[in-house]
């Protein structure tokens, strides 16, 4: 027998196997040597750690069973409860009284115990792995003892930290700690100061805080042998790597990105043919021609998986050598690309493409602002004067776009949600003075779309041949989660019907129909809230927000790891002369299923990240306020209280219910809160006014108390009592 870890797996999972020892294993597969027993030693161990194998009190190594599954365990932000997520499975809940001794982000084994609601129930049996080794959190102490706080609320335990372990921390710093101990019976999690961020208070602390907490890598660092090859890497294109390209220096090519970006990833050309049909070419950096597969600096572009934006603050994916110089499609300057040139007719139809490898001389690094104040007509003498070499090409863009969308629209895209980004100014010592909300123009949305057809179409090359490829796949919504949508909506007075196998379409029409409806930003949130999140994957699902049979990530090579593995598939096929991808086909196929989950969670690390930094720096800014009356609107309603975001701020936080004018009940089905005495009735997407009455960094939690009642409360009373009677009656029917 070939000893192997597949070999292993097919036999203890047999059911010849009887759970025994490692020497009753060696003796029942004949592994007599002393080198065989070391090898099957340290392939059960593997087996161990990755949860496909137990080893119980007595030494027997035994298979996990049906109703037993290994995942990762994910605390609930606020409250005590937890989530189990295993790949290609769904989630299974843990009760708080069930989760043992384990911590958020552990490898657990899980007892399937029944079921919860509709999804199953588990129970901790053992924690296979510590993922955590360290954590950020604000130092306190309590007489003679002292103790670190946790910054991420789903770590619901305190750390212990002995005088030994101090290491000059003081009372309300940002500190990171080395774990020491884990929680276990008895006994509370210890830990060490390994380093000092910071007081809690200050802005400077603040990114190193969400850097650790969330194990990024620290700005500016890359390994020594990265830099080197990145040095070695970045050099000025020879004639040598031209020979062989479509040369499109002569083209009229030009990039159009934000006013502070240095990595230029993508640029367009358009022009028509003599038949009257669009030539668009869409020019991605040839970051594959520069990151070798294997290589140190591909090896740390896969363990990073993305470029992560916190405010102006980057950390890449590639070194600056690569992203902001090499690879970045800069002005007047020779840059090899992998084009996708599309043939397009004057309906926005693909009727042909080609895909490249080609070299570009950009003519122009126009900005998003100065694009829209030319197509708006509000562009200033110099500005016009810049881009009349492609003033031509820009309104044909706007023309070819707005055909593209259209057809992307007939076909139910329900992706042009209204933008939620803000910008944070600063003062010049890095304090938050304003935050404000930032509205996307013309010239975005015509890049986003080109960006988007492109994707499809490169998605749909190997679709249409079944070869191994990385999608960008986005499931339809669960059905609990359309109905909540629904009776939202109806809650509203709107009689809207939402099929249980729901199309875009029909989430399309929803927000066609409630565009000029004054909660129509409401109606946006309740459905985005509804939808799954996109994730990359082997398997092709299609895209269900844009109503896309197929979709890739092809334009982001600089910052996103899959477009790159994207990229060398293309070079591939084109290798092969578009046929297929040649004698490694059957091994790429193995490695796609990796690649895409590990990027799938690189990505949700970098939201979280860039999440986390701007929630602080909310906070902050709303700290300076406490007493402050804002407009809000109300986002979420639960039985302790209604969730409100401030209008002009995005800012969210809590009213709680005990704060409120009367005794409300929670009515569950509605999703609302009706007042016993006044019959007021609080909804997601009412508007209100608030107060701030509390801001806490280190919690991250914000306080709003409700200090008018808003305009509608009328026609809240009178929706009120229907809303009593209809959830008596249903009470009614419940006791029948």
């Amino acid at each position: 027998m070939k000893l192997s870890m597949k070999a292993i797996r097919e036999y203890i999972t047999s059911s010849e196997y009887t759970p025994t020892t490692l020497r009753g294993i060696a003796v029942q597969l004949g592994l007599s040597d002393k080198e065989s027993r070391a090898s099957l030693k340290k392939l059960l161990t593997e087996m161990i750690d990755s949860g496909e194998v137990i080893r119980d009190s007595k030494g027997r190594y035994i298979s996990p069973g049906e109703k037993m599954i290994v995942g990762k365990i994910e605390f609930a932000r606020r409250g005590m409860g937890a989530f189990i997520s295993v790949e290609d499975e769904e989630d299974i809940f843990i009760p708080p009284e069930d989760t043992g001794f384990s911590i958020h982000g552990d490898t657990v084994l899980v007892e399937i115990t029944g079921k919860y609601r509709e999804i199953r129930k588990g129970k901790i049996v053992k924690v296979i792995n510590r993922n955590k080794t360290k954590v950020v959190g604000t130092f306190k102490t309590r007489g003679m003892m002292a103790f670190v706080v946790a910054d991420d609320m789903r770590i619901k335990t305190d750390f212990y930290i002995p005088p030994e372990g101090f290491n000059g921390a003081r009372p309300d710093q940002k500190v990171l700690v080395k774990i020491t101990r884990y929680p276990s019976p008895g006994k509370n999690p210890e830990g060490v100061i390994e380093r000092i961020l910071g007081d809690a208070f200050s802005p400077e602390a603040d990114l190193m805080t969400v850097i650790y907490k969330q194990d990024l890598p620290e700005p500016g660092y890359f390994p020594e042998e990265v830099k080197k090859q990145a040095v070695e890497t970045a050099k000025k294109i020879s004639p040598s790597e031209i020979r062989g390209r479509k040369d499109l220096r002569d083209e009229l090519v030009y990039t159009i990105d934000g006013d502070d970006a240095k990595d230029f990833d993508d640029a367009i050309s358009l022009k028509k043919n003599s038949k009257g049909n669009y030539l668009l070419g869409i020019h991605i950096a040839d970051v594959s021609h520069y990151v070798r597969q294997g290589s140190q600096i591909d090896v740390e572009a896969y363990l990073r998986g993305t470029s992560v934006y916190l405010l102006d603050t980057v950390i890449p994916m590639l070194p600056f050598e690569l992203s902001n110089d090499i690879c970045s499609l800069k002005p007047a300057e020779d840059r090899l690309t992998l084009s996708l040139l599309m043939e397009i007719d004057g309906r926005g139809k693909v009727v042909s493409t080609a895909v490249k490898n080609a070299v570009i001389n950009s003519k122009r690094r126009l900005t998003y602002s100065e694009v829209n104040e030319f197509l708006n007509g509000e562009a200033s003498d110099a500005t016009v004067e810049k881009l009349i070499p492609v003033a031509e090409s820009l309104r044909m863009s706007l023309e070819l776009a707005q055909k593209i969308r259209d057809i992307r629209k007939k076909r139910g895209s329900v992706m042009d949600i209204s933008s939620r980004e803000v910008k944070i100014v600063f003062d010049e010592n890095g304090k938050v003075i304003d935050i404000i909300p930032q509205s996307r123009g013309v010239s975005e949305w015509i890049i986003e779309e080109f960006m988007i057809l492109a994707n499809e179409t490169v998605a749909e090359i190997f679709d249409n041949r079944g070869l191994p490829f990385v999608y960008r796949i986005h499931e339809e919504p669960d059905p609990e989660s359309m109905m909540q949508l629904k009776n939202y909506l109806e809650a509203l007075g709107m009689k809207i019907m939402i099929p249980r196998n729901v199309h875009p379409k029909a989430l399309q029409q929803i927000l066609e129909k409630t565009k000029d409806h004054p909660l129509h930003s409401s109606i946006e949130r309740v459905l985005v809230r509804g939808m799954k999140r996109a994730v990359y994957s082997e398997r092709n699902i299609g895209h269900f927000g844009l109503a896309s049979e197929a979709y890739t990530h092809f334009t982001s090579p600089i910052r996103r790891y899959p477009d790159l593995v994207v990229h060398r598939l293309l070079k591939k096929l084109i290798e092969n002369s578009g046929n297929d991808l040649g004698e490694e086909s059957k091994k790429i196929e193995e490695t796609l299923p990796k690649i895409a989950s590990w990027a799938s969670k690189r990505e949700r690390v970098a939201n979280e990240a860039e999440w986390d930094l701007l929630d602080m720096k909310k906070v902050e800014y709303i700290s300076g306020r406490v007493g402050d009356v804002f407009d809000g609107v109300i986002t979420g309603v639960t039985k302790f209280g209604i969730f409100v975001e401030l209008t002009e701020k995005m800012i969210s936080g809590l009213v709680h219910i005990s704060t409120l004018d009367d005794y409300y009940d929670f009515i569950e089905n509605q999703n609302i809160l009706v007042g016993r005495k006044r019959k007021r009735i609080f909804r997601i997407g009412d508007e209100l006014k608030v107060q701030v009455v509390r801001a806490d960094k280190t919690t991250m939690e914000i306080d709003f108390n409700v200090v008018k009642e808003d305009s509608r409360s009328a026609v809240n009373r009178k929706t009120a009592s229907s809303s009593n009677s209809k959830n008596r009656s249903v009470k009614r029917k419940k006791t029948q």
